[in-house]
């Protein structure tokens, strides 16, 4: 996208201009987490300095200001999302937590001993474990789709999993390894047809895609803060009001209260039944900043730029020799793995590294994908808006160079 203001944006991330070993710093670390602009900053600072107040509790100046604050931007996040209601918008500490406080509370509300839960062996161990655990504790089965060898789901092979004990299909909107994005519409529909709803993570995908949950129509959505430019822990839970009505608490103590007696407690209601304790009033302000930068710049222009970083990545490093790309999937967001040779990850990215580029080596956090793949972990580039193709060039010289030096 030759209009798209990507100099503009760079000098709104302060953090870029920095040298790393005397060499400027080319960040390609992001689907790990992203840089912060000025905005996001600016809000947070701007919180502590004017507003910074325990939310909720208060009739008093501060209180009310900080309150009234913390309330826009969930109402920011339900736009963002498309939700229908901001009592559909939980704050969590992150898509870690939205996915454990579903597996536990969804899982003592509707799973069984004998019932089914459905994951794929591409997910994040947050997407992975709580299921994995639940099931566990449950006495129910907890069954894995697998993928082909471009690294994209066998989708007919999961909707064979599908049965009359499957209670939940949980998968990850876009893989934080292979950059597969899954085709999460037709599984949603597959899975509604069954009775079954759907859970998405979307940690990898709010930053990349626009996503309209209404129009997913997916039960639950999950997403961190700081994979979209807003500061790290905070995230946010989407879910359908009916099913989180159904839902028990996951937490206990503070804002989730409504009544409390010697021989029983109520509860609030939503949001605020699944928020307990204080909030991260801070990183909701640069939560909410984060939101408005994105909007301002556009989901849309951003999908279409980071698609052309990941065309230019993929054909200039495909053109090293000895290198293996690990995940081809035809519909990809803008990440590359890759492995060099028989030179472990580890030892390329920290010469990479010393060459002033941030990459990230091991497993990703998805160990099961890493065994069945048969590989020790992938050199992974992540690619964001404020990303250029010279620095993309700069990634292609390193991996040159640790080549001719391991030869």
């Amino acid at each position: 996208m030759s209009n798209f203001p990507v100099d503009k944006i760079r000098s709104d991330f302060p953090i870029l201009a920095q040298q790393v070993y005397k060499r400027p710093l080319i960040y390609f670390d992001n689907a790990a987490s992203t840089q912060k602009p000025r905005q996001v900053i600016d809000a947070i600072r701007h919180y502590y300095e004017y507003d910074n107040c325990n939310i909720h509790r208060g009739v008093h100046y501060l209180s009310v200001k900080a309150t009234e604050a913390y309330e826009e931007v969930r109402r920011d996040v339900r736009e963002f999302v498309n939700a229908k209601s901001t009592r559909e918008i939980i704050f969590t500490k992150g898509a870690t937590e939205s996915l454990n406080l579903v597996a536990c509370s969804f899982g003592r509300r509707y799973v069984q001993p004998g019932d089914e839960v459905i994951t794929t062996i591409m997910e994040h161990h947050s997407n992975f474990v709580p299921w994995q655990q639940m099931c566990f504790e449950r006495g129910a089965k907890f069954r894995v789709a697998g993928i082909n060898a471009a690294g994209e789901l066998d989708v007919d092979g999961l909707k064979a999993q599908v049965n009359e004990k499957t209670r939940l299909i949980a998968l990850t909107h876009v893989s934080n390894v292979l950059g597969t994005i899954n085709p999460i519409r037709e599984i949603i529909a597959f899975a509604h047809a069954h009775n079954v709803p759907v859970l998405i993570d979307g940690a990898q995908g709010v930053s990349h895609l626009p996503v309209d949950v209404q129009e997913l129509d997916c039960d639950f959505y999950c997403f961190s803060g700081h994979k979209m430019y807003a500061p790290m822990g905070i995230g946010v839970l989407y879910g359908k009001e009916a099913l989180l009505e159904e839902l028990p608490p996951y937490q206990m103590g503070g804002e989730m209260i409504k009544d409390v007696f010697v021989d029983h407690t109520t509860f609030n209601e939503l949001p605020f039944k699944f928020e307990a304790g204080t909030p991260n009033v801070e990183g909701v302000m640069g939560l909410g900043a984060a939101i408005r930068y994105l909007k301002n710049i556009g989901m849309e222009n951003i999908a279409a730029y980071e698609a052309d970083l990941l065309k230019y990545a993929t054909v200039k490093m495909s053109e090293i020799e000895g290198i293996r790309m690990i995940g081809t999937a035809k519909h990809k967001a803008s990440l590359v793995s890759f492995l060099l040779g028989k030179i472990h990850p580890y030892d390329a990215g920290t010469i990479i590294d010393k060459l002033g580029i941030a990459v990230r080596t091991g497993h990703h956090c998805a160990m099961p994908l890493i065994e069945l793949l048969q590989i020790p972990g992938t050199v992974r580039a992540s690619f964001a808006f404020y990303n250029t193709e010279a620095e993309i060039d700069q990634l292609v010289a390193a991996i040159l160079r640790v080549k001719k030096m391991f030869e």
